[in-house]
């Protein structure tokens, strides 16, 4: 009886696999890295990996534009964050023997993937999947905020259940990004979490050219009409029983 319980579950999650996978040329697959390291040195350090080992490597499997950031209030132990879009959840799945049979990449990263439990840097490395939202189905950063300076806000909206995490997700594809656009906010990249330590929950990036039009824009986001309208719909009340963000700056080499 087991055996065929778990059987359906498998092939009802294969079933929605193979539907997400049928819309890969119109939503993305996100992965976030969450790289925590032992001190600043190692952290910098460390940063040669990621941008001149990982992220040619990662360019090679078939993802483009990564980011590489840093917390802009830089902590005892640093955090390093790294999106890495994926066009399906194939190429998501075969990202580890890619990178394993590229010897380029065995090459450049041999420092660092020979790091010993003793002399290793890494405190932990955490990460999340996330499928993208319909309003917002691909990573894009702004083409004024390219090449220039540019801040990065990530935000991570925990649910009480799965049901208001659904209705969360529904509430950006029902209106908010347009609210979001017309404010001066600029997402990146936005998906709710197939896998990762803080389900149920969505997460989102978004881009400023400093801090000073990132409050602007907030400010204006919370006075828009049409929030003040959409946010009092009952059916979305309760929706995030927590919030999570990152200031985040690009590290010199990220594609974002």
């Amino acid at each position: 009886m087991r055996s065929s319980i778990l059987s359906i579950l498998f092939l009802g999650f294969a079933a929605t696999m193979a539907m997400a996978d049928h819309h890969e040329t119109d939503k993305q697959f996100i992965e976030v890295r969450y790289y925590r390291f032992k001190s600043i040195e190692a952290a910098a350090k460390s940063d040669d990996y990621l941008v001149n080992a990982l992220v040619p490597a990662l360019n090679r499997a078939g993802s483009k534009q990564i980011g590489v950031l840093r917390e802009e209030e830089q902590q005892e132990q640093p955090l390093r964050v790294v999106i890495i879009p994926h066009e399906s959840v194939h190429a998501f799945a075969g990202l580890t023997d890619k990178l394993a049979g590229d010897e380029v990449y065995q090459s450049e990263a041999a420092d660092y993937l020979q790091q010993s439990k003793r002399t290793t840097s890494l405190v932990r490395i955490q990460s999340e999947l996330l499928y993208s939202f319909d309003c917002w189905p691909r990573l894009k950063l702004a083409k004024e905020l390219q090449g220039g300076a540019r801040i990065f806000e990530l935000r991570i909206y925990e649910s009480a259940t799965e049901h208001f995490g659904n209705l969360k997700v529904e509430m950006f594809n029902a209106g908010e990004v347009p609210i979001f656009l017309d404010s001066g906010i600029e997402p990146v990249f936005m998906g709710q979490a197939l896998a990762g330590d803080k389900m149920p929950n969505l997460t989102y990036m978004t881009a400023y050219a400093d801090q000073a039009a990132k409050d602007a824009a907030w400010d204006n986001f919370r006075k828009h009409p049409d929030w003040k309208v959409l946010s009092k719909k009952a059916k979305y009340k309760e929706t995030v029983s927590k919030i999570h963000k990152l200031n985040l700056l690009p590290v010199d080499g990220s594609q974002l």
